[in-house]
């Protein structure tokens, strides 16, 4: 594929353009309402848009002060391997670097096989020592 133009911003996608890119990279739909009400409580968006069609979205959620979660960054398959993830993750990048202090925690949960592209931002793997492995429970 060629290299495509897209524009990044820090804005919020609405409840269906996330719905629709969940369902694109098979994560499925979720109920619109609890989407709006989850991106409202996010503490930072950004998107990426080919001719205002979203492309590509992450944010990060919290406290706001002491922890910090980097979620969601997601990129519709087509247009994935072209640097848009790693242009949604600069900006999360400086976004964390003005706002999470000293002391501060950020984590996030990679999808398989993806760890390597979170390590290129100071990411690491807990092996589970001497901290624990780290735990999720789905409702």
């Amino acid at each position: 594929m060629d290299h495509v133009m897209y524009l990044v911003d820090v804005i919020q996608p609405t409840a269906a353009e996330f719905s629709s890119l969940r369902v694109k990279v098979g994560w499925g739909a979720t109920n619109l309402e609890m989407a709006q009400r989850s991106l409202e409580n996010s503490l930072f968006h950004v998107t990426a848009r080919i001719d205002n069609k979203l492309i590509g979205m992450g944010r990060v959620i919290g406290d706001g002060v002491m922890f910090f979660y980097v979620q969601d960054v997601v990129v519709d398959p087509d247009f994935q391997q072209q640097g848009v993830g790693g242009a949604l993750m600069q900006e999360i990048e400086q976004y964390l670097s003005i706002t999470a202090q000293k002391g501060s925690t950020v984590a996030l949960l990679s999808a398989q096989g993806k760890e390597s592209f979170y390590a290129r931002y100071g990411y690491s793997e807990r092996s589970g020592d001497p901290l624990g492995k780290g735990m999720c429970k789905f409702i």
